[in-house]
């Protein structure tokens, strides 16, 4: 149970991810829709992360509210957000 618990944990750091990179990267001209997009990919990024950073600093005893899981679903979670801020940026 405690490693669901984490999962949804990771689920939610990532949707933050997502609404404070809303608020970071600024566009003038922003169509609506974009908040949903960033809080699915915050999530999804986070999800992938956390596995990644339990896999690769954890392999002996797999927790997902640990350092290494909290770490990944950041970093990866606020790789994906930028990266589509970015080119949602580039591309208006």
């Amino acid at each position: 149970m405690e490693n669901w618990i984490g999962v949804g944990v990771w689920i939610v750091l990532g949707a933050l991810v997502g609404l404070t990179m809303k608020v970071v990267v600024r566009h003038p001209d922003e169509q609506p829709g974009h908040t949903l997009l960033l809080v699915i990919f915050g999530a999804f990024g986070a999800l992938i992360g956390g596995m990644l950073g339990v896999g690769f600093f954890h392999f002996e005893d797999p927790r997902s509210l640990s350092a290494g899981g909290m770490a990944g679903a950041l970093a990866l979670s606020t790789l994906l957000t930028w990266l589509y801020r970015w080119g949602a940026r580039a591309l208006i």
